[in-house]
């Protein structure tokens, strides 16, 4: 349950990272563009892949790699904030967003970890 609970959160986040990139481009700034797209994207992508990893490890490594990209998407929300790009109301709802992410991902991998190997 948890996990379509995250499958689900991650995919609307991304949604809306698209949408920020999209607004990004046009202001002619892509670099950034594509680093927030990269990694607030990736979340869902490797909370997808977990679904289908070939061990107990592998699952948790792959929810790791999501939770280090929800890091990183922190930090872009954060840069992009402070620049000027991202208007505060937005910024704070991305943010929380991120935030929620974190926190399931972080419960989702201490869960994994104290389950006994099959």
């Amino acid at each position: 349950m948890r996990e379509d609970k995250l499958a689900e959160r991650s995919m609307e986040f991304a949604v809306q990272i698209i949408e920020l990139t999209k607004t990004l481009r046009m202001r002619k700034e892509f670099i950034m563009a594509n680093q927030i797209g990269r990694s607030g994207t990736s979340i869902g992508a490797n909370i997808r892949e977990a679904h289908y990893a070939q061990s107990r490890d592998d699952f948790v490594s792959k929810l790791e790699i999501a939770l280090k990209e929800a890091n990183e998407t922190d930090y872009w929300l954060e840069l992009l904030f402070r620049t000027g790009y991202l208007p505060d109301q937005q910024f704070r709802q991305l943010r929380a967003q991120c935030v929620e992410l974190r926190v399931l991902l972080i419960a989702s991998c201490r869960t994994a970890k104290q389950k006994p190997h099959s």
